[in-house]
């Protein structure tokens, strides 16, 4: 019979093509940024244009009817649009706005030949009614999703929309506030405050605006023992922790979790002085800065602000990480509420609005700067591109650096060649400044992209520094002669490309992570060493004394790693936390504390005596 003369039954489809096309999409898509993760871009790219090549093949080479053609192609544009406005805002908004389209059209193009295939023997009205309902759904079923933000390879986490998130269901423990027993239990910092008013000489010589902040500083805060990690990174921002070795027979002695809890999110890190801990978290529609006991983990005082910062990528809470300093805690939140705290009880001491103060606007990803303690005297903190200092005591502003573009960076103090100055890195590059009064000391320019690690000092003026997302390493010297201070580049590497993910120096090494991925390269060179190990957007810690790096992967896993050029060695990993993980670790002693967006733990680590 004729199958041209009978309308039920339709010429059959051309399906191959759509087939390769689909093939090539998903191994565009998954494969190759598995083998080769610095092509993470161009094979997402080639996906896209791999799915819109199967709508051409759909209209032009499928042979299948007009009608399932063009009224195809029309229902699902028709449908794509209509879907729009009520899409989740997490979906609608993720990706700078390109989450949606980028990913229901390569999904419709997948479920398009998915359906060729499995309706192509159906006759003719069955087939084009089942193909309509399957390009309607591919894009109408984008109303009932949202996500939980992305994962460092661009991974979108997606979720029914009316499934409960991770801090929904904290909030559900209770009204939305932090728990805190009554009465508090006792808290400890480092060590029980003295008094020590610093008096001026009698007869001084006149004082730079630094040393008139110490004076008035030790007139009205206590002295205390320093913090033993005091803030982002540890003490001197740099990830490193020195004079604790570990045994690593993790299968003979795994650490031991002390204490586990929900935590509300945020992608704040710990500060710990004594036996307490602080960490900056959102709940509901407020920002909190909270203390808890760092051996139990249960709630001691917590500050609230009616604020929430929120955007798609990372989702909700606080970026930066407090400072505990001089029985203070200084933290800054997501939206420029930068206030100073009373470590032991959390009372105000002074607040300001940092946006305000510096005339910034809130950056795509919030304000994500630590606040970096200077001689005393000042609080240092960056709001996007731009430093702004504060008196220690008073909160009163003290002077404000030059903008340089958008940065999630935090300041470091460093002292280059005798002189101490503070280095930050935004979309300009890096920048120095005088303690002081902020003046400029040196620039050196580099391609305009977001920066978020931290530079790393490796010898006196010689700096290392990234070029923001998929850009290489950078080796930076800075001198100085008489016609003042000069950076120049000594090379680029990339053999390590860090993103959000900060890296250390050890041993004339530099280990970091590339594209998820753990690598190693000479710092005299930039050549790398090895590459092994997938932690995706992980973080890291280096045990200095035993040479070891200390993992936590962006799925919370716990790994020892071999800081040695040689080769990678995983020594050991464990189960850690759950949930993506993309928060710095803290470590006193043989202690540790992880936490991310939904959950924070402490494990004991058996000390190798």
């Amino acid at each position: 019979m004729d199958t041209a003369a009978d309308p039920s039954r339709p010429q059959p489809l051309r399906l191959w093509p759509g087939i390769v096309l689909a093939a090539g999409q998903l191994t565009l898509r998954n494969a190759v940024p598995y083998f080769w993760p610095d092509q993470l871009y161009t094979a997402f790219m080639g996906a896209v244009a791999c799915s819109l090549l199967v709508f051409v093949w759909w209209v032009f080479f499928s042979r299948a009817t007009r009608l399932e053609r063009f009224g195809g192609i029309v229902l699902m544009l028709a449908t794509f649009f209509a879907t729009r406005p009520f899409l989740d805002a997490s979906v609608a908004t993720g990706m700078m706005h390109m989450m949606y389209p980028f990913n229901a059209i390569p999904m419709a193009a997948l479920i398009l030949v998915g359906a060729s295939v499995l309706f192509s023997r159906l006759p003719l009205t069955a087939r084009t009614t089942a193909m309509a309902v399957v390009m309607f759904a591919a894009f109408a079923g984008w109303a009932c999703l949202r996500t939980e933000g992305m994962l460092g390879d661009a991974a979108s986490l997606l979720h029914w929309r009316w499934a409960k998130t991770a801090e929904e269901k904290l909030l559900e423990q209770s009204d939305g506030k932090l728990a805190v027993p009554a009465p508090a239990e006792p808290a400890s910092v480092e060590a029980a405050p003295v008094a020590s008013p610093v008096p001026p000489p009698a007869a001084a010589p006149a004082k730079s605006k630094v040393e008139e902040a110490k004076t008035e500083a030790g007139k009205a805060v206590a002295h205390f023992t320093p913090a033993a990690w005091p803030g982002f990174r540890g003490p001197a921002r740099d990830g490193i922790v020195a004079g604790v070795k570990i045994k690593t027979d993790w299968s003979a002695t795994p650490p031991v979790e002390l204490w586990r809890r929900g935590v509300g999110p945020g992608w704040s890190s710990f500060a710990v002085s004594g036996d307490l801990l602080y960490t900056q978290e959102q709940r509901g529609d407020d920002e909190i800065v909270a203390c808890y006991n760092a051996s139990t983990g249960r709630p001691v005082w917590a500050h609230h602000d009616p604020a929430r910062f929120w955007e798609s990528n990372a989702g909700a809470g606080p970026r930066g990480t407090p400072t505990v300093y001089n029985g203070r805690v200084y933290a800054l939140g997501a939206t420029g509420i930068f206030n100073a705290l009373d470590a032991r009880t959390g009372a105000v001491i002074w607040s300001r609005n940092a946006a305000k103060d510096t005339n910034t606007k809130i950056p795509g990803w919030g304000f994500s700067s630590s606040p970096l303690i200077v001689d005393d005297a000042l609080v240092v903190i960056a709001t996007a591109g731009k430093l702004a200092a504060y008196d220690l005591t008073t909160g009163a502003p003290r002077w404000q650096g030059p903008a340089d573009g958008d940065g999630y960076s935090s300041p470091q103090l460093v002292t280059i060649h005798g002189v101490e100055q503070i280095v930050f890195t935004a979309s300009g590059g890096a920048i120095s400044v005088a303690p002081a009064d902020g003046k400029v000391l040196w620039k050196f320019g580099a391609n305009n992209s977001v920066r978020i690690t931290q530079p790393a000092v490796i010898g006196d003026g010689e700096l290392l520094m990234e070029s923001g997302e998929g850009g290489p390493l950078r080796r930076v010297g800075v001198t100085q002669g008489a016609d003042g201070w000069t950076a120049q580049e000594r090379w680029n590497s990339i053999g390590l490309k860090p993103y959000f993910n900060d890296f250390v120096f050890f041993e004339d090494h530099v280990y970091g992570f590339d594209n998820g991925i753990l690598a190693c390269i000479d710092a005299k060179d930039g050549k790398r060493a090895w590459k092994g190990g997938r932690y995706g957007g992980g973080q890291l810690v280096l045990l200095h004394d035993q040479g070891l790096l200390i993992v936590v992967s962006e799925e919370g896993e716990l790994a020892l790693v071999k800081a040695s050029p040689d080769q990678f060695t995983e020594v050991a990993k464990v189960p850690g936390i759950e949930g993506k993980t993309w928060n710095h670790p803290a470590m006193v002693g043989d202690r540790l504390w992880v936490r991310n967006g939904s959950e924070m733990a402490a494990f004991r680590l058996a000390a190798e005596h």
